[in-house]
């Protein structure tokens, strides 16, 4: 118990003796924190003044536009949002390069930044000056927020706008080249489909000019008539119906195969041809990537600098370090006297 009491009364001894310290060199945090506001006023009015326009929009689902026509298993809301992933996707493009070097020419951001791209590591020092003052971000709702700062506030608001149309196209000009490759494989497929079984039919039409239209039926008919031939004691017709049966049985073989072929073949094409009408909806259409909830406005109030801010933390810092430094000192010479 009495160890803590001591405990209790160092501690008061220390903040006393901390509160003594400062009071006695009162004059120099004056000074010091006097100097820091005037310091840092004078810079935070040397910066220069920027605006933000925001964008806040939702990514949409990502999934085939031709399989949500005709997929009653797939079908839903075309324009519902998106999942996360479709987000994490959007945010991607946003931030490519693509699209960064497509705002820079499109604004000029090379002139308005005051960069000559002739200088040495200028291009470097612009996708630098561009990512600080362009962002997009995902919010914890799983909306796309795009932030976009300059000191002219309808620059600002451009490009914030600018970057759903880009976004937009690019997704839409993916997916169109990826579902164009995709209908080129279809198309060939569907194709080389069709002319199979147009072989197929055309031998199918050779054996029919023979007489040849269902195989087993006939062979069938023609056993029966020949036995009743035997049994009259008609033997020529029962030779003239045998030599049928003899060229009948030689076109068997083909006959099976081709109607063999065919059946499964029809129920393929038409698998086909759906892709195919799939395929070619993806590869035409397009629709938008995001649902945007509020487009960019120019704005009527600066956002950077928060010079309050910067004067306030600028201070603070400053006598901090000044106490920091006065302790330092004056430990050094609390040593020195007592060595001598």
């Amino acid at each position: 118990m009495t160890s803590i009491n001591d405990n209790r009364d160092s501690s008061r001894l220390d903040s006393t003796h901390l509160l003594l310290f400062v009071y006695d060199r009162l004059r120099t945090f004056i000074f010091v924190g006097l100097l820091a506001v005037i310091i840092s006023a004078g810079v935070s009015l040397l910066m220069d003044e920027k605006f933000e326009s925001s964008v806040i929009m939702f990514a949409t689902t990502q999934s085939s536009i031709g399989e949500q026509f005709f997929e009653e298993s797939k079908q839903g809301d075309l324009l519902a949002y998106g999942e996360t992933e479709d987000a994490e996707r959007l945010l991607q493009l946003l931030n490519s390069n693509r699209v960064r070097a497509q705002i820079i020419g499109n604004h000029n951001l090379s002139e308005h930044y005051d960069i000559d791209l002739n200088e040495p590591g200028a291009r470097t020092l612009l996708q630098k000056e561009y990512d600080s003052n362009v962002g997009a971000d995902l919010t914890r709702f799983g909306s796309i927020r795009i932030h976009v700062l300059d000191t002219d506030p309808n620059i600002a608001k451009d490009i914030a706008n600018d970057l759903v149309f880009l976004v937009d196209s690019l997704a839409n000009s993916l997916r169109n080249d990826r579902a164009q490759n995709a209908l080129i494989l279809a198309e060939n497929s569907y194709n080389n489909a069709v002319l199979e079984i147009q072989e197929a039919e055309d031998g199918l039409g050779k054996l029919h000019a023979q007489g040849i239209y269902d195989f087993e039926a006939q062979v069938e008919g023609l056993t029966a008539e020949y036995g009743r031939a035997v049994a009259d004691n008609n033997m020529k017709g029962a030779r003239i119906i045998q030599k049928d049966l003899e060229r009948i049985s030689t076109l068997a073989n083909e006959y099976n195969k081709l109607t063999n072929f065919l059946e499964p073949a029809y129920e393929q094409l038409a698998t086909l041809k759906k892709r195919y009408d799939l395929m070619k909806v993806d590869a035409s259409t397009q629709l938008p990537s995001s649902l945007v909830v509020d487009y960019a406005q120019t704005a009527d109030k600066k956002s950077y600098p928060v010079r309050w801010f910067i004067v306030v933390v600028s201070a603070m810092s400053s006598l901090a370090m000044t106490l920091i430094l006065l302790l330092i000192f004056d430990s050094i010479k609390g040593a020195e006297i007592r060595n001598k």
